[in-house]
């Protein structure tokens, strides 16, 4: 029955059928592995460098990327189930679609402000960053760029929890994936790190 069905499917339902139900595979593994005190997107992120008259695109509400490989996901994930669920009460294909990226869109941003919220709890509790930060080692979770010319994120293990803070680094660019020591705490968020020359990208 569920062959007959597939076979039923126009080539646009299969391929939104299969993105979605990706999407949503990838999204719970995700889940879990947060959960567990991993970070699937640390492996998977897009570093990607975009601009528009000066105007940093990658860098919104303090540093949240909206390149990343989880915003993908959440994207296909709203805009997938919106367009199947609503694809036989919407008629017209363009208010379908509309409808669908309008979903999608809203589901990124959801979730962007949902992790910003749990990182502002996580930080906001019984660690002094000023005084257990220092010395900890982790990981770039963003590229820095170069002598403080801007920021990035680096993902950093204090008191046996893995913790995400905005950082800069006197140094040379750290990318995404290297290896990197705190130095020191500028504030509650902020942390200058150097690299230390062991990285993925």
């Amino acid at each position: 029955m569920l062959a007959t069905w597939w076979a039923d499917l126009s080539p646009v339902m299969k391929l939104l059928w299969g993105v979605t139900l990706a999407a949503t595979l990838v999204f719970i593994i995700q889940t879990v592995m947060t959960f567990l005190g991993a970070d699937a997107d640390s492996n998977f992120d897009v570093d990607v460098d975009t601009s528009m008259d000066g105007t940093d695109l990658s860098n919104i509400e303090g540093g949240s990327n909206l390149y990343t490989f989880r915003n993908f996901v959440n994207f296909f994930l709203g805009f997938g189930w919106t367009a199947i669920l609503l694809q036989p009460s919407v008629k017209s294909t363009g208010l379908l679609v509309v409808i669908a990226v309008l979903v999608g869109i809203a589901l990124v941003v959801a979730v962007m402000y949902l992790f910003k919220w749990l990182s502002t709890m996580q930080q906001s509790g019984n660690i002094n960053v000023y005084k257990a930060a220092v010395g900890c080692q982790g990981t770039c979770y963003l590229r820095i760029p170069a002598e403080r010319s801007g920021e990035g994120k680096v993902q950093i293990t204090i008191q046996g929890a893995v913790r995400e803070y905005n950082a800069v680094t006197d140094g040379d660019e750290i990318k995404t994936g290297a290896s990197v020591k705190v130095i020191e705490a500028i504030d509650a968020n902020t942390l200058l790190v150097e690299g230390l020359n062991s990285y993925i990208i």
